[in-house]
């Protein structure tokens, strides 16, 4: 993650009620983003959203669809966030020093919930990219670290015997795409070469401790090539297949077990925990991608719905023409 910027307190989270964390994610980060239309992308995480929401229609009524103002307030606004999309109510095209935002409001137990568990496979997806943190009261830098371990550990699985660094980061930033209804018409298909090429440094620095681990594991191999470029190599066989899948999530992991099968093993402190068991790596890595693609596609179908629901006629149809203007500019 990004370190923390306190000068960007003074912009958005200035004008809402107080928060548990913030960050700024998404292609604000990128270095070469020249655009000056698209939107600063924020998660916020507060205890009690429907508290929250409350609070910020007396202060900023305008960041809100008029239907949900007149029609529930509050109560509808989670309500929707919880039984029709994920957990997440998202205001659009909020006007905030001259700049266009957009922020994403979470209970926070259900933010964790994602990192570690990836119940949802959303927020956690947007986590395993750089982000800026802004506030961090419960210290949700250090509790992501479960999730980019996981996340290396799935890139891992999915990666053949050789392949470079870069080749690692697109495919950890491509699991929180796979499935994702979006892709097929509304984002650019050069979304992930771009971040990772973008902001390479800050790939390197989120996971630097995980590729470490793993080499001092004699899971990994690394050689510096001719042209600066470091090849990886790891090992493919069936026990280095098995660590990477103890460190996939457990909501993984017990979807997994039920269709591969497992076994109850004493681990290094003497607790019993169960184990998937597995054929090959290539059996794994595809068990494993049918299981996020599907929760990718389901979150991501759900919050889409959601979204429309909560910000307007108008502003859904600008997000969505937005989207698909991008999109289509990078597939002519």
């Amino acid at each position: 993650m990004v370190g923390e910027d306190k000068t960007e307190l003074g912009g958005l989270l200035e004008t809402l009620p107080p928060v548990e964390f913030c960050c700024i994610y998404g292609s604000k980060l990128h270095p070469n983003n020249k655009d000056e239309t698209s939107m600063t992308d924020y998660i916020i995480g507060v205890s009690d959203p429907r508290q929250w929401h409350s609070e910020n229609l007396k202060l900023n009524k305008d960041h809100y669809a008029s239907c949900l103002i007149r029609h529930g307030g509050a109560r509808m606004i989670t309500d929707i966030a919880n039984d029709i999309g994920v957990g997440v109510h998202f205001n659009p095209f909020v006007s905030c020093n001259n700049k266009m935002v957009k922020y994403g409001v979470v209970r926070m137990h259900d933010l964790i919930q994602d990192i570690l568990g990836w119940e949802r496979f959303y927020l956690s997806g947007r986590l395993q990219k750089p982000v800026n943190i802004l506030m961090d009261n419960l210290d949700i830098k250090n509790v992501n670290s479960v999730n980019l371990k996981a996340a290396t550990s799935a890139a891992l699985l999915l990666l053949p015997s050789k392949f470079t660094e870069e080749d690692l980061y697109a495919k950890i930033c491509s699991l929180s795409y796979t499935g994702d209804l979006r892709m097929l018409f509304a984002e650019d298909k050069n979304k992930v070469n771009k971040i990772v090429q973008g902001q390479f440094h800050l790939f390197e620095e989120m996971y630097k401790p995980f590729l470490e681990e793993y080499e001092a594991k004699n899971l990994l191999r690394f050689s510096l090539a001719g042209d600066k470029q470091v090849n990886i190599f790891q090992d493919c066989g069936l026990s280095a297949a098995s660590t990477l899948v103890s460190s996939l999530p457990s909501s993984i992991r017990s979807e997994m077990a039920m269709k591969l099968g497992d076994k109850r093993i004493l681990d290094d402190s003497g607790r019993v925990r169960q184990q998937v068991v597995i054929g090959s790596k290539e059996q794994a890595a595809e068990c494993m991608k049918r299981l996020v693609r599907r929760k990718v596609m389901f979150s991501s179908t759900r919050q889409a719905v959601a979204g429309l629901l909560t910000a307007g006629a108008v502003h859904g149809v600008r997000y969505v023409a937005n989207k698909m203007h991008k999109a289509w500019k990078s597939w002519v």
